[in-house]
């Protein structure tokens, strides 16, 4: 097992990498499944430490480190995909340190990184590995923002007989230098709403004619509303998100239909698909009473599960990563409303993942995510890369 010094020690010593790595990766994005010049990177940075590479997906990839000793296995994964979305020059205190060089890609999600703090977490495990036991597999996932590499990542993995995976989200919600491993929900799950509420159209001037969809669209907004409060459970949070409503070209054109979209988000499995389901029961007959009909387009689904640690996992890291980080580094964290597609993951074997903070109100690194004045604190990554470092010494050599 790694020495409380051997860590501190050897992660000092990649700091600047991981800094200046996140700095190339942020210049540098690529949106879901285009992450061709970034998966070349990563691939150089890892075979540069002699570590077999396992091509998964179009960009994602997989390396394994076999430690000195026989033993556990353990994931570490990041994900590599930026967001197709323009980048201001400005944070929320001044202009950026680094800004994207490429027209609507920006790593306005921290996903760089994610992918600087696991290369330098490789670097020392590398250099450490004959103070290990077991096998280390670095998951580089592919798309995660749209979810297009993930399953063929959990079937690659599926076949090495994982024994936990340990994933990261850097949080501009947290200040810097802290870190959560709550058990439990983390993240919610995601449903996609898009509908098409189906009437006749005609002229304007003789409504009685024609079967107006916009009478369908209000009433299936108003039942919604009324559903919400009457028949989710209010012991359990679903959050309904209606986004757009769309319909008609001209104020004299009664339209054939309209459309609605948005998501929900839950953290109970069950509520979740409880709420999706009487989404498309309340709006067909809500639209039914003023005489339409309904379609769900097939891309509306339950597209992402919550992401839940598992609790034996989160005690584990709490009890050693108090043992390295300073006084008050672990904090506990509100559940965040956003959708991962690490939830997947669970299906191979227990799984935990880890908020770090990057906010600091000095560096102007309090902007939400997917936001375009987005930035992180450097300081941050070091956090990062020791807690890595320390659950996998950890939970290999025990």
């Amino acid at each position: 097992m790694l020495s409380n010094e051997m860590i501190l020690s050897a992660t000092k010593e990649v700091e600047e990498y991981v800094k200046l790595t996140r700095g190339y990766l942020h210049e540098n994005p690529e949106i879901s499944g285009q992450e061709f010049d970034t998966s070349a990177f990563l691939k150089k940075e890892v075979a540069a430490l002699g570590l077999p590479i396992e091509n998964v997906s179009t960009t994602g990839f997989i390396a394994t480190l076999k430690c000195k000793n026989p033993g556990k296995t353990l994931a570490l994964r990041s994900d590599i995909d930026a967001l197709k979305m323009s980048e201001s020059e400005t944070n929320m205190s001044g202009k950026k340190k680094y800004i994207s060089k490429r027209p609507e890609a920006c790593h306005s999600c921290g996903h760089d990184s994610h992918m600087a703090m696991l290369l330098g977490s490789m670097k020392i495990l590398v250099k450490l590995k004959d103070f290990l036991s077991g096998t280390i597999i670095f998951c580089f996932e592919e798309g995660e923002e749209t979810g297009c590499g993930i399953d063929k990542m959990l079937e690659v993995l599926s076949k090495k007989n994982i024994d936990a995976v340990w994933g990261m989200h850097i949080t501009s919600f947290m200040k810097t230098g802290t870190v959560s491993v709550d058990p439990g929900p983390r993240m919610a799950g995601a449903a996609l709403i898009n509908m098409n509420i189906i009437g006749r159209g005609g002229h304007g001037s003789r409504p009685d004619l024609s079967i107006n969809p916009l009478f369908g669209a209000a009433n299936v907004l108003m039942s919604l509303s009324s559903a919400w409060v009457n028949r989710i459970d209010s012991n359990e949070t679903v959050t309904l998100g209606l986004a757009t409503i769309n319909g008609g070209t001209a104020a004299n054109i009664i339209p054939d239909k309209v459309s609605i979209t948005g998501t929900i988000r839950y953290f109970n499995i069950e509520e979740g698909k409880k709420a999706f389901n009487l989404i498309k029961e309340v709006s067909t007959y809500a639209a039914k009473s003023q005489n339409c009909s309904i379609e769900f387009a097939p891309d509306m689904r339950i597209a992402a599960n919550p992401t839940i640690n598992d609790t034996q996992l989160s005690t584990f890291a709490a009890k050693h990563l108090s043992e390295i980080l300073p006084e008050g580094a672990l904090i506990h964290q509100e559940k965040w409303y956003a959708s991962e597609s690490f939830n997947k993951y669970s299906v191979l074997c227990p799984t935990l993942f880890v908020f770090v903070g990057a906010g600091n109100k000095e560096v102007g690194s309090t902007a939400e995510h997917h936001n375009v004045h987005f930035d992180l604190d450097e300081n941050a990554f070091i956090t990062g890369v020791i807690s890595t470092v320390k659950f996998a010494s950890c939970f290999l050599n025990i």
